[in-house]
């Protein structure tokens, strides 16, 4: 078996907590203490957390590379980048236990890592999008799922490690129920009633534009979103595992009109307001491996 943050091949979670932390101290004595509450308390499974460029760098690092994320200014489909040193997913089911282990969290790792984004995330229905929609209809499973989401062949501190991928999407709600019911199946290109796919759905629907089978390699990844919601403010937490980061940004790319001019129609009522990507390490013997950063 891979020596996987098991949370990540786990079914999605009744709750959860996205917590993304900057570097604010980068002195020995202090992120050195950091790391070793982080894998104190980082288990891979009800939290999973993810690296970023700043933190490796600060690490030395001279193993996993984050790329930039790929920000993209058009006005039709807006993509900010928003990167972070650390992510850490916090998965369960009781709201109250989720909030006290984030403010664990947050202290443990003061004062050389510090908080700039603290969303609460939940799990609507089977797996639905707050539209309604499944999401992850077309996750790959079993081997396939680990041959997408997770490195291999790289060796030990690497093989099992998994590179993330991860925006928060307002949507407005008002807008999308304000559309006939086929404008809303079109825009997905799935039917909300069965969830099977539109074959004569517009070239900009959601499903034509992200068919994973059909990019040149296949662009597999592993989803794992989830809906947020905060005072009248919603929308999802889109969350991608991947072996590498090169899936998500074709993925992305095709989303936004960069290959064809044709933007997927998910932009007509949401939007990312966030977006980064994270090196999730593997596990050994019950820890995160840092072993590739020297520790």
């Amino acid at each position: 078996m891979l020596p996987i943050q098991s949370g990540i091949l786990d079914p999605i979670p009744a709750a959860a907590r996205y917590l993304q932390f900057d570097l604010a101290d980068a002195s020995g004595p202090a992120l050195q203490a950091a790391l070793v509450q982080l894998q104190a308390l980082a288990d891979g499974t009800a939290t999973v957390a993810g690296l970023g460029r700043t933190l490796l760098r600060a690490l030395g690092a001279s193993g996993p590379e984050v790329p930039d994320f790929p920000a993209h200014d058009a006005a039709a489909a807006p993509v900010p980048a928003t990167p972070g040193a650390l992510l850490c997913w916090l998965r369960g089911d009781d709201r109250g236990e989720l909030l006290h282990r984030a403010r664990h969290l947050i202290r443990a790792l003061e004062p050389a890592l510090v908080p700039t984004w603290n969303l609460e995330a939940f799990r609507y229905g089977p797996v639905l999008d707050l539209t309604g929609y499944e999401d992850g209809t077309e996750n790959p499973q079993g081997d396939a799922a680990l041959a997408a989401g997770f490195t291999q062949g790289r060796g030990p501190g690497l093989d099992g490690g998994s590179f993330l991928a991860i925006q928060q999407w307002v949507h407005d709600l008002d807008r999308f129920e304000s559309l006939p019911a086929l404008e809303q199946d079109h825009t997905f290109g799935r039917r909300k009633s069965d969830n099977e796919e539109i074959e004569d759905a517009p070239a900009s629907a959601h499903v034509k534009r992200t068919a994973q089978e059909d990019f040149d390699p296949a662009a597999f990844v592993l989803r794992r979103s989830m809906p947020w919601a905060e005072g009248d403010q919603a929308g999802l937490v889109f969350t991608a595992f991947g072996k590498d980061t090169s899936a998500f940004a074709a993925l992305l790319g095709r989303m936004t009109g960069q290959e064809d001019g044709i933007v997927d129609a998910l932009f007509r009522f949401t939007r990312p307001v966030t977006g980064a990507y994270f090196w999730c390490p593997p596990m050994a013997g019950g820890r995160l491996d840092l072993t590739t950063l020297g520790r």
